[in-house]
């Protein structure tokens, strides 16, 4: 897919934040975004936006509400070990509406197709369901497995089965 050219848009934010972590063992490492305000008609509040931390290129990512009444920016370690941050360090962070659909790839698309039951129960699922499933398979690191998790993909999706039932 084609990126988005975001030089145009006005971003919703373009500065310093704090990474700060939650403090429990294994907890979580965010920013608070204070200037996005919660999506009144998405679940849960979230806020769908694609953008940079640091230079480095996120897309399809949601800012999710703290509890507090301002939205979080999960950065995972992924993320960190590139730009080499760590709670208590500051990021510069771009983030700009995501309103692009999901892409699915052509051959999930095609053996979708082959099951009717589990093209039509996908169909079915929001974007949010569509993409766990997506982004699962295809972070498989070997051929053999993404072909064996597509099977158990269509398997579950012919059954009615969302992604966190299937496992």
């Amino acid at each position: 897919m084609a990126q988005q050219d975001l030089s145009a848009h006005k971003p919703l934010v373009d500065k310093e934040y704090l990474l700060e972590k939650f403090p429990c063992k294994g907890g979580w490492t965010y920013t608070l975004v204070p200037e996005i305000q919660p999506d009144k008609n998405a679940p849960f509040g979230f806020v769908k936006v694609r953008g940079s931390i640091d230079g480095f290129e996120i897309s399809k990512y949601h800012l999710m509400p703290s509890g507090k009444g301002e939205l979080m920016l999960f950065v995972k370690a992924e993320i960190r070990k590139k730009i080499k941050k760590q709670a208590g360090d500051t990021v510069h962070v771009i983030l700009y509406p995501d309103n692009e659909p999901l892409e699915v790839p052509e051959e999930l698309l095609l053996c979708l197709q082959d099951d009717s039951d589990a093209f039509r129960f996908f169909k079915s699922l929001n974007e949010s369901e569509q993409h766990n499933y997506v982004k699962w398979i295809y972070s498989a690191k070997t051929d053999q497995t993404k072909i064996e998790r597509i099977a158990k993909a269509l398997n579950s999706l012919s059954n009615s089965r969302k992604f966190a039932e299937q496992m």
